[in-house]
């Protein structure tokens, strides 16, 4: 009797972007990389982000004819925190200060973020060794009852909680007795000093904390709908994977999450362990590097929105160049050269699917004429946000939205004077208006590299710009596709250029810009000069992203190195999600307070010990059991640890004198599947 074969388990992966939610299943089986079994994209719905997630996700197991029983892992990266963090969203928070003055705030962009949010300043905190000043609570313990009908949770920051907690611990004990509301101790997050920029990342993380719940539990529902009895893990900001309970706690880690996926997609998809990433989407360019086999992490904390953070995420360059951006001329040149972004347009050729002989006509209007006119081939309309966003308008602000629709308007007459020409960008910048032009993807339907949306469209703004004259008063091109080869060509040396100017600003050398942008000149120049310049990346480039294969051709000799595009590039970050692995760590500090006495401070206790080796030995035990603990809960039950320790000792006289030990371990595994 022939023994049945056990059918490979399965693997969802789920990206949540700002625009697009994209979902792909995966099984292990079928090579050695595994095996993309379906893939799918539906528009991310802010409103009820259940409704995108459903829509991408029942796309793919209809593609795949699965039975969604046999999907044994579930897992997403998401840009929601990052988005949020950066459009100044979040829920109203209070601040408890320990031990800090009120000129604490001033420091590290602490008081911008806190902005109007409450903040409450209690007498304690410890010194650089954990010994404790006095607490007092008393004014906390005031505060609350009001606090608690205005707050979604609190955010609690103690002097030097990282080398003992003990307050912290106990003002968090006392808020949650209270108020029952969510709080985030500072010490959870980072083992870091620099208490204001510890202060300002725990009070983003309490902000985050509603917007990941609602994400978590709206995947979760969804998946509870569809019968798929699985864990759901999330990405954080360095690549790794924690469970979903994980990151509800710490959604402040989940910022850049996005970026990390791509990343550990690309060196799945490719096995490089060395080489620079490059992810192009519509709006921008994300160029990132991976070093033997993971990303490179900001060694200063993420940056996002403005804050500095004390979060690990991907050091990530973030360049504002995409499939569409804006095609503009250089001003005032003999030979203008083709301008891109970094602000992105609504594509004709989209606007043309989407809005027909509304789009097209006008285009034909102008077109007609017998001179261009500086604002062809631009048309206005509304985004389609709720009307209570438009609330706070200008006089002026209002009387032009009044006057665009939900159909396109050409520019040409919907404005008449520059100063509408300002109001309309205030518009744009508020997200309450789009305004539709001439973008390397019109081009791209042009030439016949891209065919989903308005051919006819596309040409119209392709005729229109060619007809532009430069300072002899010619036009710049001859024929549609000629300035539609110059645009897509002007796209792939702009995109070798940030990819240059990311691997010497990695490198430490400045004016990084500068020196990219000359030497792609040289490069792409029939004349280069009398000083012969050339470069090459010391690793291939990965392409990421649907437009890749297009825009990345001939990428390869502008950067002196491959570059790569893996076959499911467009859904790199969705699968970076599911072939990731969950990694966690614990620190612990050995500081000498006085002579022959030796203090641990691991997780939420501090010890003393006479002997050295005693404490390096019990802080070692600490990491360990912590990492084993964090490693369970972020959602593996097969974590190997690696403890590192660094040492901090001076000589005097001879003689060697402790200073402090840093102990750390890294617990990393596969996350746990479904039985």
């Amino acid at each position: 009797m022939t023994a049945k074969l056990k059918p490979s388990p399965l693997f969802l992966g789920i990206d949540t972007g700002g625009t697009y939610t994209d979902a792909v299943l995966w099984s292990e089986a079928g090579g050695p990389g595994g095996k993309v079994l379906a893939k799918a994209k539906a528009l991310t719905t802010r409103h009820d982000l259940a409704v995108g997630i459903s829509g991408a996700v029942d796309a793919v197991l209809q593609k795949a004819g699965t039975d969604p029983a046999a999907i044994k892992l579930v897992s997403m990266s998401t840009t929601l925190a990052t988005n949020a963090l950066v459009e100044g969203q979040g829920g109203r928070v209070a601040l408890v200060m320990i031990g800090f003055a009120e000129g604490d705030l001033a420091r590290d962009g602490l008081k911008a973020a806190l902005g109007t949010d409450p903040v409450v300043f209690c007498p304690g905190g410890h010194d650089v060794h954990g010994n404790a000043a006095s607490l007092n609570l008393s004014g906390l313990e005031a505060a609350l009852p009001e606090l608690e009908k205005s707050v979604s949770g609190f955010a609690v920051c103690a002097y030097f909680a990282t080398r003992n907690p003990a307050h912290e611990l106990a003002a968090r004990d006392l808020i949650r007795d209270i108020t029952g509301l969510p709080v985030t101790a500072s010490h959870e997050l980072s083992a870091k000093l620099g208490g204001p920029r510890r202060a300002l990342t725990t009070l983003l993380n309490a902000r985050l904390i509603s917007m990941i719940d609602r994400l978590v539990a709206a995947t979760e529902g969804f998946l509870a709908a569809r019968k798929i009895a699985a864990p759901l893990m999330v990405v954080r900001g360095d690549g790794a994977l924690v469970s979903a309970a994980f990151a509800r706690q710490r959604p402040i880690e989940t910022i850049l999450s996005g970026p990390a996926a791509s990343l550990v997609g690309a060196r799945h998809m490719t096995g490089l362990d060395n080489a620079v990433v490059s992810d192009i989407g519509g709006t921008t360019t994300d160029v990132a590097v991976l070093d033997k086999g993971r990303p490179r992490l900001d060694p200063e904390g993420a940056t996002v929105g403005g804050f500095r953070t004390m979060v690990e995420a991907v050091a990530m360059r973030t360049f504002g160049l995409g499939g569409d951006s804006e095609v503009a001329l250089e001003d005032g040149a003999l030979n203008p050269k083709i301008l891109l972004g970094p602000r992105r347009l609504v594509p004709l050729a989209l606007a043309g699917m989407m809005h027909g002989d509304a789009v097209t006509s006008e285009l034909e209007r102008q077109l007609r004429a017998p001179n261009p006119g500086r604002m062809d081939g631009r048309l206005a309309v509304r985004t389609g946000v709720p009307e209570r966003l438009a609330a706070g308008l200008t006089g002026a602000e209002a009387k032009l939205y009044e006057l665009i629709g939900a159909v396109p308007q050409a520019l040409d007459r919907l404005l008449t004077s520059n100063a509408q020409n300002a109001t309309l960008n205030r518009l744009v910048s508020r997200g309450l208006v789009h305004v539709a032009g001439f973008t390397p993807s019109d081009a791209a339907h042009v030439l016949g590299r891209q065919a989903n949306w308005d051919l006819a469209a596309a040409r119209l703004g392709a005729e229109l710009f060619a007809r532009r004259r430069d300072g002899r008063g010619q036009f710049i091109a001859a024929s549609p596709e000629a300035i539609s080869e110059r645009v897509l060509t002007t796209l792939t040396r702009l995109s070798a250029e940030v990819i240059l100017e990311t691997a010497f600003a990695e490198d430490g050398l400045d004016g990084a810009a500068t020196v990219a942008h000359a030497l792609v000149q040289r490069a792409v120049d029939a004349h280069p000069g009398i000083a012969r310049l050339s470069v090459a990346l010391d690793r291939p480039v990965i392409g990421l992203g649907a437009s890749a294969p297009l825009h990345y051709a001939g990428l390869a000799e502008l950067v002196g190195n491959d570059c790569v595009v893996p076959e499911d590039t467009d859904v790199a970050n969705a699968l970076g999600a599911v072939v990731g692995q969950v990694r966690v760590s614990a620190e612990a500090r050995v500081s000498q307070p006085k002579e022959g006495l030796f203090r641990v401070a691991s997780g939420e206790s501090v010890r003393d010990f006479n002997d050295e080796a005693a404490a390096i030995a019990a802080a070692e035990r600490d990491v360990r059991a912590i990492a084993a603990g964090r490693a369970k809960d972020a959602g593996t039950d097969s974590a190997e640890i690696e403890i590192a320790s660094e040492f901090r000792v001076s000589t005097v006289e001879g003689q060697r004198m402790f200073i402090e030990a840093h102990v750390v371990a890294v617990a990393s595994g596969r996350p746990r599947m479904a039985v």
